[in-house]
């Protein structure tokens, strides 16, 4: 019960989050007369699909096996959708383009946007580890964790550089893997690859590793106060 109660707060509160956002889109659009940045709106409804996606294969994994066909079919669409909730980082490039006079309020806008996209990864990605570490060792869900994590930022330089959608592994996946092979067997010619997925690794890993220690951390105190409540009681 208290499992279910904590899901619908957080649910409660991720929504107010999308409220939050989509006002101070709305309010921007009523200042301006323009809906340059509807981006933004599509860039996070594609961030809320890996939450959807990660929801289904814990639903799955309750009675069925990793390794059948519907849960191995829902894992690849979430690893080939993850990367969409933490490209949204990069969105901030588009405020270098954005007048002085304007240039707060939407990075208070984007980061609104961002936060709440980022989020929702982290929420994806902490229901697989979970997943994941009921089935092989701590430490093997950990690397994997962070080889997923290595991934999305690679995919995310496809995105931002290669202009490169996740859709593209099914209407273009002869040009997405000749790119890709470009990128391995000559990395020389991508300068900025190395240091962008580098340093959109060392944030997003950084960011998950403080989530999830804090999660542990919070679950930790709340069964010692549930063990607490209860000896009390039985004191009494």
């Amino acid at each position: 019960m208290w499992k279910k109660r904590s899901w619908t707060g957080l649910m409660t509160v991720v929504g107010l989050g999308f409220l939050a956002s989509l006002g101070l889109y709305a309010f921007s659009v009523w200042q301006t007369h323009s809906l340059s940045n509807s981006y933004l709106i599509l860039n996070l409804l594609l961030a809320t699909i890996p939450l959807l996606l990660s929801l289904r294969l814990v639903a799955l994994l309750k009675h069925k096996r990793w390794s059948a066909f519907e849960p191995l079919l829902t894992t690849i669409v979430w690893i080939i959708f993850l990367p969409n909730s933490f490209y949204m980082i990069s969105d901030f490039i588009h405020l270098q383009n954005m007048s002085s006079s304007t240039i707060l309020y939407n990075a208070v806008m984007f980061s609104a946007f961002i936060y709440l996209a980022v989020l929702l990864g982290m929420i994806s990605l902490y229901q697989v580890h979970q997943a994941l570490r009921k089935r092989v060792y701590p430490s093997t869900a950990a690397l994997m964790v962070a080889l997923i994590i290595l991934g999305c930022c690679f995919a995310i330089y496809l995105g931002r550089d290669l202009r490169w959608n996740s859709w593209d592994v099914v209407i273009n996946p002869g040009g997405l893997l000749f790119d890709i092979s470009n990128l391995i067997l000559r990395p020389g010619t991508y300068p900025g690859m190395i240091k962008t997925i580098a340093s959109f690794f060392i944030v997003i890993g950084t960011a998950y590793a403080i989530a999830w220690q804090s999660s542990r951390l919070l679950w930790h105190s709340g069964v010692n106060d549930l063990a607490a409540h209860i000896k009390r009681r039985q004191n009494n």
